[in-house]
């Protein structure tokens, strides 16, 4: 068998590098079987020999933690020749923060414009719905301006809360864990949101 490189894996792509960078699940918090999403999402990817996904989560991490750890997080995972990607998992922390929408909205688009300088693919996974009524609104604030801000930079933006927000196994998944994070159900449920918000055609790899 063929070894993979940096810039030509055994089928002659360059190796993707994909770096999810993000909060309690993107660290796949809660998952009895310890996959979160990015684990259910690589296992029904056609990955090559020599790609990689890396899941970079920290519970409770805003955007303003992920601004000031993202460059140090991928700059140690990235090689260059490789097709270095770059997915960001959103949370609600910036609700609990206090933080101002408009400088939520800021800080993603500090690192998206970054990313893109670089030329770096970017991938945006929007905050679900959580356990709590009285903040749904503000959630809902927070996920339509990362959305905006990802709209006018032409970046692929997997909405999680519109899709769950009235969906009773989301919700009930949620009650039967922790009351704040998702188990198996919930997982499965944001896994096939990012396969069919445009995961694929993203990554450019066929559909399985």
């Amino acid at each position: 068998m063929s070894q993979p490189t940096a810039d030509g894996g055994a089928g002659g792509h360059a190796s993707r590098r994909v770096c999810v960078v993000g909060e309690d699940l993107v660290a796949g918090v809660g998952d009895p079987k310890a996959l979160g999403w990015v684990g259910r999402v690589t296992n029904r990817t056609g990955l090559s020999e020599g790609d990689a996904v890396f899941a970079l989560g920290v519970p409770g991490e805003s955007t303003g933690g992920l601004l000031q750890r993202w460059r140090e997080e991928t700059g140690r995972r990235w090689v260059p020749g490789a097709d270095n990607r770059l997915v960001l998992g959103l949370g609600t922390a910036d609700v609990g923060e206090d933080i101002s929408l408009a400088r939520s909205r800021l800080n993603l688009a500090n690192v998206l414009d970054e990313a893109q300088t670089r030329r770096v693919p970017v991938m945006v996974v929007g905050p679900p719905p959580g356990p709590d009524p009285a903040v749904q609104g503000r959630t809902r604030e927070l996920a339509e301006a990362f959305g905006d801000v990802c709209a006018r930079r032409g970046v692929t933006y997997v909405d999680c809360f519109g899709p769950l927000t009235t969906h009773e196994q989301w919700f009930g998944d949620l009650a039967a864990s922790d009351g704040h994070h998702p188990a198996q159900v919930g997982y499965g449920l944001l896994a096939w949101l990012v396969l069919h918000g445009g995961w694929y055609e993203w990554l450019g790899v066929p559909r399985p």
